[in-house]
């Protein structure tokens, strides 16, 4: 499985971003280390991982506590030791993608004349909200991973660029 794993930090500095290897990780705790290893002192870490073009996993720590994850489809935990490591711990699933409105395209897109098309096999879980306070409703999160033919990295992308570190991580991709 070809995977990306970049972690943005933001602290007082604005942010900050590094590529994380999780390849020999026993447990979330030590991804939640390498998380903080990137800025100790940040008041919000994401950890963005891509897997296989096919999965997105997001974690996140506030000011180095709390670890909440999200996982783009339930399918990665089974399918890949990394993913069961990401969300094997998750019970319940984010929401029923059916329940996401197709209105929620983004308004700021003159392009979209059609609204996205839901992919059916699609299985968000964990925290939807892992993103609601930075300005990505859960409904919004959620719309992005369910839309068919959207890689894993284009959703990062567009993560990025409404989070204002879409420069930090393009540098990453092209290193």
């Amino acid at each position: 499985m070809s995977t990306f794993a970049a972690a943005v930090a933001r602290s007082k500095n604005g942010w900050t971003a590094s590529e994380i290897e999780l390849t020999g990780l026993a447990d979330l705790d030590e991804v939640a280390d390498r998380l903080l290893d990137v800025e100790p002192d940040a008041d919000v870490s994401l950890l963005f991982v891509e897997s296989d073009d096919q999965y997105l996993a997001i974690l996140r720590l506030d000011e180095g506590e709390d670890l909440r994850v999200f996982g783009s489809d339930s399918a990665f935990a089974e399918e890949s030791r990394l993913g069961a490591l990401l969300l094997g711990d998750i019970e319940a699933p984010a929401i029923d993608i059916d329940e996401v409105p197709a209105a929620d395209a983004d308004p700021d897109d003159e392009d979209d004349d059609d609204p996205p098309v839901a992919d059916p096999d699609a299985d968000p879980i964990g925290d939807s909200e892992i993103l609601a306070d930075l300005g990505i409703s859960s409904s919004r999160l959620l719309a992005l991973c369910a839309q068919e033919g959207l890689l894993p990295s284009d959703v990062t992308s567009s993560v990025a660029e409404k989070l204002g570190c879409a420069d930090e991580l393009e540098e990453l991709r092209e290193a």
